[in-house]
């Protein structure tokens, strides 16, 4: 059976990367495990969360990437959330597949750019349909 081990996103600037995405997501340095290593970043010891590789790439971001990372909040503090990552150095993307008529019952998103340009997504949870219940205890 397969599972994801490690994210890698190409960046430019390494260092730069994993000050945003560790103070981003609050992940910790991994050590090098040879001195030319790549960056990793991983959740603290005891928290759930798969590792980030940050490597070193000449490739530039695309406007539309074939994959990206959806950031799920737990709060419903969309907006919040947003403030704090832009604070931090990303950057709001004009996206023009926002929906014109948002269905309440599907997540509201936001999509943004790291310092590096690679798109992400920032999702918070969908209201609850009226009349609905959480899951049976």
């Amino acid at each position: 059976m397969l599972r994801v081990d490690t994210i890698v996103l190409g960046v430019n600037d390494p260092e730069r990367a994993a000050e945003f995405w560790g103070r981003a997501l609050r992940y910790v340095r991994r050590p090098p495990r040879h001195p030319e290593d790549w960056i990793v970043i991983e959740p603290p010891a005891g928290t759930a969360g798969i590792p980030i590789g940050l490597d070193l790439s000449a490739s530039p971001a695309v406007d539309f990437p074939r994959i990206h990372l959806d950031l799920s909040i737990s709060d419903g503090r969309l907006d919040e959330e947003v403030d704090r990552l832009v604070a931090l150095g990303a950057q709001r993307v004009r996206w023009e597949h926002y929906p014109t008529d948002p269905d309440p019952t599907e997540s509201p998103y936001v999509v943004l750019a790291d310092p590096e340009g690679n798109r992400f997504c920032v999702v918070a949870p969908a209201t609850t349909p009226a009349g609905a219940t959480g899951p049976a205890d």
